[in-house]
């Protein structure tokens, strides 16, 4: 981004809810009636709904690095993790989109999870980096922040939940893991438990009961983050900020398992996406446009009264359309997947339509790291036979074409890969056509190594 002080006199106060690995299926008004979310249920109700919005990666810092910045991560630099060992890093040079709020007059602040780096280059006014499951400390936090002045404020609440960790529940027979759920709980959090007969199995995983052992502590968790948005709320109307704050809520990945974290899968990448705003005419509408993680940035910029035309940023506003359910123009996504761990190289890349998606695998030589995740449900499937995992094949998860194609209308499980199907040669030469264009516009390093002209 070019810096641009262009700013208007409206500032309306921002937050982002961030959760971590969070499927989309996973919130009761994204149609599961089984799980407990009342508090993302009423924000939605309230606001706008995405039902198309969708994560440029699928991994936790490149994802937030694209949020942060506007640019794809292979532009930015962010190529996997940022934490030690790992050590992917954003470039010196990039300006992330807090730093121009707060020239603008912001103050900022991030709670909770950060995962990116260098600080240099991810600016807050404060950073305050805790653990991401005690929503009662975090919201405490904020409320001390926001109360500090009168500017208005851009706020990051970075949620732990739902991510993997606290070991595994071992008076279990499938030893799952907890997903943060501690046998003390937490404070002000009432602890919501669920039944592995009553949760939901998502097409992509197999319906073992290694799976559902799983997914009932999984849900256990999201029900915790969502009380962790309702003390978020409650302070923000005790402190007569509501009236005058923005908030999205959305997820950086999809859920931690094989075949859909680190990959460009829907599973992996289709997200929830609410924005919240005291300043729509409408209530409760549920938005089809196709967006995605690079255009954050610009919107929420365009929110605070800054001009964002000159920043060279790979996304676009959608603040203009918000209340309208099917705006025209919207039905293409991009996604850049490269490294997750250190160890887990496998670059590839995305164009996904409202009717096509197609992936290139860029060194489709390779077996696929990412499938390998030693889930108690990959370790379940395993037993269960070892051939099929959810709808997919096991080989199919691990193995991959230079090519997959598929068409989301007639199979939106993405399971029959039509790249060598000639009904759809037309279809792939034109997508091949713009993947090629997406990557030599972004400055993809890993378009040195596209060889496929149609």
């Amino acid at each position: 981004m070019r810096k641009d002080e262009s700013i208007n006199i409206t500032k309306p106060n921002i937050i982002l809810f961030i959760t971590d690995d969070q499927s989309i299926e996973s919130i009761g008004c994204y149609g599961n009636d089984v799980i407990k979310t009342p508090n993302i249920d009423a924000l939605a109700a309230e606001g706008v709904m995405f039902t198309n919005n969708f994560s440029n990666s699928s991994s936790c810092s490149p994802n937030r690095s694209v949020i942060l910045t506007g640019l794809q991560n292979h532009t930015n630099g962010m190529y996997g993790l940022n934490p030690k060992p790992h050590n992917f890093s954003t470039f010196d040079d990039v300006i992330a989109f807090p730093t121009y709020l707060k020239k603008s007059g912001y103050k900022t602040g991030l709670f909770g999870k950060y995962h990116v780096g260098p600080k240099d280059v991810y600016q807050f006014d404060e950073l305050n980096e805790e653990k991401g499951r005690n929503h009662q400390e975090l919201t405490k936090n904020v409320r001390q922040f926001i109360e500090k002045s009168d500017d208005p404020f851009l706020v990051f609440y970075n949620t732990a939940d739902p991510h993997v960790g606290g070991g595994k529940v071992k008076n279990s027979l499938y030893m799952p893991d907890r997903f943060g759920n501690r046998d003390e709980g937490y404070p002000g959090i009432e602890t919501i438990k669920y039944s592995k007969d009553e949760v939901i199995v998502p097409s992509y995983l197999p319906d073992v009961p290694e799976t559902r052992a799983e997914l009932v502590e999984y849900y256990q968790s999201v029900s915790r983050l969502d009380q962790g948005l309702g003390m978020l709320v409650k302070m923000l109307k005790e402190t007569g900020q509501y009236g005058n704050t923005i908030i999205f809520f959305l997820s950086d990945n999809g859920h931690a398992m094989p075949g859909a974290k680190a990959t460009l899968y829907d599973s992996g990448i289709h997200l929830p996406l609410i924005v919240r705003s005291p300043f729509l005419k409408k209530k409760g509408i549920k938005n089809n446009a196709m967006v995605s993680f690079v255009d954050l940035a610009p919107t929420i910029m365009e929110m605070a009264g800054l001009n964002v035309d000159t920043l060279n940023l790979h996304g676009k506003s959608f603040n203009k359309i918000l209340e309208i359910e099917n705006p025209s123009g919207w039905n293409e996504v991009y996604g850049s997947q490269t490294f997750h761990l250190e160890t887990w190289y496998y670059p590839r890349r995305m164009i996904r339509t409202d009717k096509y998606k197609l992936i290139r695998n860029i060194t489709f030589q390779l077996d696929d790291p990412a499938a390998r995740q030693y889930h108690s449900t990959w370790l379940g499937a395993i037993k269960d036979g070892g051939i099929m995992y959810g709808k997919r094949k096991m080989e199919d998860i691990v193995y991959h074409n230079e090519y997959e194609l598929y068409d989301l209308i007639n199979e939106p499980d993405e399971i029959n890969n039509i790249y060598e199907n000639p009904n759809y040669k037309q279809i792939f030469d034109s997508l091949v056509i713009k993947l090629n264009r997406f990557q030599e516009s972004t400055r993809d390093p890993w378009e040195l190594k596209n060889l496929r002209k149609p």
